[in-house]
């Protein structure tokens, strides 16, 4: 039986604020296949950002482990979940990240860079990542030139160039209007039903919909894991 790409045990977070101990999450276990499409849903303060911190291998678990592609990141050096990040996560952010003074082309090139990819092959890969958002003809431009859906498919195509195991969304529409997001939405499930792993955060019941499998946090625990259809029926929104 094939391992989970994300396998959380136990997972505590908790920060010290003067004399109280806030769970920012408490005792979430989780686990995520290769080719599933999840979103995390929830409101702000709910720990869905902590959670997401910890997926993506920016934060540690107070507690707990966190197994990503069977490797154990709970006590990794930050050099070593550096690693992780560079070479196994491809992050798409809600307000996208580019660099406003370097070209599309750099921009998608910059994670092949410090993976240590030589110049050649990180254009051409850069140059095919752009190809599969439909904005290789623009890669000499800069973001500025760009509308918002388009860079944040610039922000997809970054993301998709270090080929990585598993696609972390952080409110991947929330700077977009509707239609715009509607194009990012479809494009991540184009993404998904090629193959690729998608975990996406986000505060929207409409938007979790998009996914496959939701899994709802309320005060730093999950609260529902399951289906979209199941999640619609038992928070009664509309699909």
């Amino acid at each position: 039986m094939a391992l989970p790409l994300i396998d959380i045990r136990n997972e505590y977070k908790i920060y010290i604020m003067g004399t109280e101990q806030v769970y920012a999450n408490d005792n979430i276990s989780l686990k995520i296949d290769k080719g599933e499409f999840v979103a995390i849903v929830g409101k702000s303060g709910s720990g869905k950002s902590t959670l997401m911190n910890i997926i993506g291998a920016l934060d540690k678990p107070t507690s707990g482990k966190y197994i990503l592609n069977g490797r154990d990141t709970s006590n990794m050096t930050d050099d070593e979940l550096a690693d992780i990040r560079n070479k196994t996560i491809g992050f798409i952010f809600q307000q996208y990240n580019l660099l406003p003074k370097l070209t599309l082309l750099e921009n998608v090139e910059l994670p092949l860079l410090y993976a240590g990819i030589k110049a050649n092959d990180r254009r051409k890969r850069a140059l095919e990542s752009l190809g599969r958002v439909g904005l290789k003809e623009k890669y000499a431009q800069y973001p500025n030139q760009l509308s918002g859906g388009q860079q944040q498919r610039v922000s997809i195509a970054r993301a998709l160039a270090g080929n990585p195991s598993l696609l972390l969304a952080d409110e991947p529409t929330g700077a977009l209007d509707s239609k715009t997001s509607r194009d990012v939405l479809n494009f991540l499930k184009q993404l998904h039903a090629e193959g690729n792993t998608i975990v996406m955060i986000t505060h929207d019941n409409a938007i979790a919909l998009e996914a496959e499998r939701v899994v709802r946090i309320h005060d730093g625990k999950i609260i529902f894991d399951g289906t979209t259809e199941e999640y619609a029926t038992e928070f009664q929104i509309s699909h």
